[in-house]
């Protein structure tokens, strides 16, 4: 008779994906996740397969949750300057604050990037950021706050491009200064 999961599976990667992101892919070993999870190898390797499986789901899960964030964000708020800019500014506070954190796609992509499951990971949660922000870019210029010669998909590439940039300063410890006055230029584009 097959045991029973003694763990709540979602948890597990939750816990997962914090040590990962406070550590980095290749500084978490596999014992170092047992610890986290507190679950024996037999478990982990059922429940996971391995821990780049688990990376990819914690790299999932961590895209999901940013990606509802900002899907709120792009909803609640009626214009998309002031979207963009609670967007922003929720990212550059979360740096400010914890520099050495930084974003889980952005660790990903410059710690992961020889690994396709990854990297393939990565770039599915930089489109959905792309995605999102071209559908409120496409409200917006419907709602007249874009001039109708602006092209949604080329700025949410853009401003998806920035986001990235700005968590990689983040982590630069570039400081508010540099920050406000890059998402101040990046605004500009909306003009």
């Amino acid at each position: 008779m097959a045991r029973t999961r003694e763990f709540d599976i979602d948890q597990a990667v939750d816990r997962a994906m914090d040590l990962f992101w406070r550590r980095g892919y290749a500084e978490t070993s596999l014992q170092d996740l047992l610890k986290e999870l507190s679950i024996g190898s037999g478990s982990f390797y059922a429940a996971f397969g391995s821990k780049e499986q688990l990376y990819i789901r914690s790299l999932e899960r961590y895209a999901s949750l940013q990606g509802g964030d900002l899907e709120k964000i792009l909803e609640e708020e009626t214009e998309i300057r002031t979207a963009v800019r609670k967007v922003v500014s929720i990212l550059v506070e979360a740096d400010l604050t914890d520099p050495t954190r930084g974003c889980l796609v952005v660790n990903a992509a410059t710690q992961c990037a020889d690994q396709p499951a990854a990297a393939d990971r990565v770039s599915t949660a930089i489109r959905q950021v792309e995605s999102l922000l071209a559908g409120a870019l496409e409200r917006a210029q419907a709602r007249g706050e874009l001039s109708p010669g602006k092209d949604p998909r080329e700025l949410a590439r853009f401003l998806t491009t920035f986001i990235q940039g700005i968590r990689v300063a983040g982590r630069a410890r570039m400081g508010r200064e540099f920050m406000e006055d890059a998402l101040s230029a990046a605004l500009r584009a909306l003009d």
